[in-house]
């Protein structure tokens, strides 16, 4: 996993958050029901993150793949190692 690819995905997603509460926070009625300014934030940054941030989340699920991936073949491949020497060794 790149660590470029987390951070921007993250900023992108906070941003995204941030954005809408700080404007609706402009108006004097929303400052009075902060709780429903953060619900509709929240709601409003979903619908943005799903919409514009497909990319930087495929690159970030790729490299968390590619970690998995590489995790699993060195488990698998000391997993047959360590069979391969019981299996050779000849018992008595």
């Amino acid at each position: 996993m790149r660590v470029r690819s987390a951070l921007v995905y993250t900023v992108l997603r906070l941003l995204v958050f941030v954005v809408p509460f700080a404007i609706m926070m402009l108006f004097p009625i929303m400052r009075e029901y902060y709780w429903l300014s953060a619900i509709f934030a929240a709601l409003i940054g979903l619908s943005l993150s799903v919409l514009f941030l497909r990319r930087p989340l495929d690159d970030l699920t790729a490299g968390l793949a590619a970690r998995r991936r590489t995790r699993r073949d060195r488990d698998e491949d000391a997993e047959d190692a360590a069979a391969d020497q019981v299996t050779s060794t000849p018992s008595e």
